[in-house]
């Protein structure tokens, strides 16, 4: 059986729902998904002229949000493992033609980015292909990316506490996405990991542990019942 957390087997993953992914993921979350990248970014408090990093970047469904805060002259290092979500990173670019903006094909646990370069970091609906070992890495490698005082804000779709949404949003997540995925021309069974990495990870709770243990001043944050949950705030001084 497969390693679900192996940067192979995502990086694969990812790769094969490239093409169908952001028509599923707005489709399936009834355009919630959309809301909530606002909602998160709005989070992060990024500044006018910041230098922000969006790790785990996919096609750039977080830079609208992003750059509504940004002056022109702002910078964007954009982040992704697959070379299939970068592809529409790079599409989504050509949009912006006025930013700065740098995509690089990296694993966000392992990259060449300087040390405390950025003003403010974001990562949205990544976090849950992370084991807590890999989560302890990441949190680690954002410390080391953020200036002093530096920001960020993550999200996650997450497992709602209430028993009686739980049941009917986890069967929603592991049963009827894989079958809208298959009708966008996705494999139904990729879907179905989305599912199952989410039922693992629960909601952002262990990563805040995780982050304040690094260093950070963290806040919890709740998106619709909790049927994503995310994180905000600082490196410490």
């Amino acid at each position: 059986m497969a390693d679900i957390y192996d940067t192979k087997y995502i990086e694969e993953l990812f790769d094969e729902m490239a093409e169908s992914y952001e028509k599923v993921n707005y489709v399936t979350s009834f355009g919630f998904s959309k809301r909530w990248r606002t909602q998160f970014v709005r989070n992060a408090r990024i500044e006018t002229r910041a230098v922000v990093c969006d790790l785990m970047c996919g096609m750039g469904e977080c830079w609208p949000a992003i750059f509504r805060t940004m002056a022109d002259d702002a910078r964007l290092i954009a982040v992704d493992l697959s070379n299939g979500m970068l592809q529409g990173a790079i599409r989504r670019k050509a949009k912006y033609q006025n930013r700065s903006i740098a995509i690089s094909k990296q694993n966000a646990l392992a990259s060449d980015l300087e040390k405390e370069f950025a003003d403010t970091v974001v990562s949205a609906f990544g976090i849950k292909t992370f084991s807590d070992e890999q989560k302890t890495i990441l949190a680690a490698e954002m410390h080391r990316m953020l200036k002093p005082g530096g920001t960020f804000s993550l999200i996650e779709v997450s497992v709602p506490a209430s028993r009686l949404l739980k049941p009917l949003y986890m069967f929603y997540l592991k049963t009827i996405i894989p079958l809208i995925g298959s009708v966008f021309l996705g494999n139904p069974e990729n879907y179905k990991m989305l599912g199952v990495y989410t039922e693992k990870f629960g909601d952002c709770r262990r990563m805040k542990e995780i982050l304040e243990a690094q260093g950070f001043t963290v806040e919890y944050h709740d998106y619709f019942f909790g049927c994503a949950t995310g994180l905000s705030g600082y490196k410490n001084v």
